[in-house]
């Protein structure tokens, strides 16, 4: 079954943007997954088309109302599938939560504006939340792309090689250790001797020093988990800081 992505936003015109691009965009094409952009503005009541309102006890910018959000959510239907709001104030996603959801059958994105999203609609519908990184945006629609991105390539048949996903950042929380090509010597800067040696055994050895390090230097705090200690060198890919 193809897995899908249903987006609830005010922009739709913004998608599939990157994601009709590279490994993403193949996939696209070649139906290993659908994406469709739903307006949420659509289902306003009014002759404006109003989405928003000022919030309850005061306070700068505006809300999107619960009745509005609840008719596309309504309309989406699909509710096999997790609905995830994309906000600063979610559960940080991480590489697990990525590779559970890509196992699943897809995925429901709303896609917030202004100052958020009326909390009634968020608790009426179970909305999981989920940030990308400690800032904030515009909007959850960059966020979403970034949590697309992450859930596609991880998809049977998306990335080019079987085992392209098996030596990258997070899966045994560690960074993923750095990589080296020709020429082997650039600038005055030689490759890792090691790693020209054909000492396949000591090439292991010295990425799993080289992913330990790099990881104690920048995020010290994935050390603390036991899978960070078990030997096995790190997994899937990292994207840096996200919202």
């Amino acid at each position: 079954m193809t897995w899908q992505a249903h987006i609830l936003t005010l922009f739709p015109g913004m998608f599939p943007g990157p994601l009709a691009e590279s490994l993403a965009g193949r996939a696209l094409q070649r139906g290993l997954w659908s994406l469709v952009a739903h307006d949420i503005r659509a289902h306003a009541q009014d002759r404006h088309r109003s989405v928003d309102d000022t919030p309850f006890g005061g306070g700068p910018g505006m809300v999107m109302r619960a009745d509005v959000v609840d008719a596309a959510i309504t309309a989406v239907g699909h509710a096999a599938l997790p609905l995830i709001h994309l906000s600063p104030r979610g559960a940080r996603l991480t590489q697990a939560r990525v590779r559970a959801l890509a196992a699943g059958p897809g995925v429901r994105l709303i896609c917030g504006r202004y100052e958020g999203i009326d909390q009634r609609v968020l608790d009426a519908h179970d909305v999981e939340e989920l940030s990308i990184g400690d800032y904030v945006l515009s909007g959850g629609e960059l966020p979403a792309m970034v949590l697309l991105d992450a859930c596609v390539r991880l998809l049977p048949g998306v990335m080019g090689a079987a085992d392209s996903a098996a030596e990258e950042s997070f899966s045994a929380n560690l960074l993923e250790y750095p990589h080296y090509t020709r020429p082997a010597d650039w600038q005055g800067r030689a490759v890792p001797q090691v790693l020209v040696s054909g000492n396949h055994a000591a090439i292991a050895a010295w990425r799993r020093r080289a992913a330990q390090d790099i990881t104690r230097i920048r995020r010290p705090d994935l050390l603390e988990s036991p899978l960070a200690t078990d030997g096995r060198v790190a997994n899937d890919c990292m994207t840096e800081k996200q919202a």
